[in-house]
């Protein structure tokens, strides 16, 4: 059952009270969208809800945001400002207001001026980085997370194939790429859920590769597309790898060892299993292989409103990962100025294994074009 406001503003109070602070504040980004159900813009104008540990949650934002704000369904404090005057009155009053000692922030999402914005307000505030717990909320997904990412993966995957259908040798990764894009919105997507990734022959050996204009594509080039459709506020993250016309005998099998991998990270996946677990049983296989000299990523991360989100599939990560939490099982093998093969599936743990998310084909795929 989905929580309404109050119930996700009380996961955020909770968090306060666990790591012993007056509060927590949220600004724009993915955990402000989970807490209060709506997506709000970071721009130059300050915009914090801050949630104490035990009393109503205020808000500070910009005049111009009162119609949109009104949509949330707060009945908390509001302390609104406007560009002419600035912001600076409305901090005072909200930490007045607030009356707090202590308050967590997200580290990663909330900008320094922000920061400095309570500090002026009231400089005996202690600010501490929380980015880890308050995040943790979104870990576990609910069943309209997981809808909105079967939505997002089904775009994605239909755009994939339109896009495969269409590539010609001769064609620049650009042209491929626009290709994607156009797909992508032509099936349904809000957004991207990043730049794609569309690189081919030693292109696709740099696992952040950008579309080259002056690169045609040719027969025998490995093509590796890493991209994916944001829908209702949830990223798809996929790539598959292809190869053009035929393939090699030596990329045949370092395809094979990727699969592999990829399908030894599955085999252990199941609630309970930890971040270090799956990556380890991935990169075995990757090691134990005549291309273990190729590695140059981890296994993968947490996928969600965020496409890189906690957990981080990782050698040393002894998190242990609960049913409802959604990861990328992405291992390659990149060697630079030959080629690279990445295969990535988004995976939901479940309390008696997984269920990948994507359905793409995943073996080995030679495009006639």
């Amino acid at each position: 059952m989905s929580k309404n406001l109050s119930q996700r503003l009380a996961d955020y109070a909770a968090v306060a009270a666990d790591l012993g602070v007056d509060a927590v504040a949220l600004v724009p980004g993915p955990n402000f969208s989970r807490a209060v159900g709506h997506r709000f813009m970071s721009n130059e104008r300050p915009f914090v809800l801050v949630i104490p540990a035990d009393k109503p949650a205020a808000v500070l934002l910009p005049n111009l945001e009162l119609g949109s704000w009104d949509m949330v369904g707060f009945d908390g404090a509001v302390f609104d400002w406007r560009d002419q005057t600035g912001y600076a009155d409305a901090f005072a009053a909200l930490t007045q207001h607030l009356g707090i000692s202590s308050l967590a922030v997200e580290g990663q999402v909330m900008r320094v001026f922000v920061h400095h914005a309570f500090k002026d307000a009231q400089p005996d505030l202690t600010i501490t980085d929380a980015e880890r717990e308050i995040s943790a909320l979104r870990m576990i997904k609910t069943p309209e997370d997981i809808a909105a990412l079967r939505a997002a993966i089904g775009i994605s995957e239909r755009a994939l194939q339109r896009t495969l259908d269409s590539v010609k040798l001769g064609q620049s990764e650009k042209q491929i790429e626009q290709t994607l894009v156009q797909a992508l919105f032509a099936e349904g997507a809000d957004d991207l859920s990043f730049g794609p990734i569309v690189a081919a022959a030693d292109g696709s050996a740099r696992p952040h590769a950008h579309a080259r204009e002056d690169y045609a594509v040719k027969a025998g080039d490995a093509l590796l597309l890493d991209f994916g459709a944001r829908k209702n506020g949830f990223a798809a993250d996929i790539t598959r790898t292809v190869f053009l016309d035929h393939v090699t005998d030596e990329g045949r099998d370092v395809y094979d060892t990727v699969l592999r991998a990829n399908m030894a990270g599955l085999a252990v996946t199941r609630a309970g299993v930890t971040a270090h677990d799956i990556d380890d049983a991935v990169i075995s296989v990757l090691e134990a292989s005549p291309y273990g000299d190729r590695i140059r990523t981890k296994t993968g991360h947490g996928l969600g409103r965020e496409v890189h989100e906690a957990p981080y599939i990782m050698r040393g990560n002894h998190m242990t990962l609960p049913a409802g939490t959604v990861y990328t099982n992405e291992p390659g093998l990149y060697e630079i100025g030959n080629f690279g093969v990445r295969i990535e599936d988004d995976v939901l743990i479940t309390d008696d294994g997984y269920e990948t998310l994507t359905n793409f084909p995943k073996e080995l795929m030679v495009i006639k074009c």
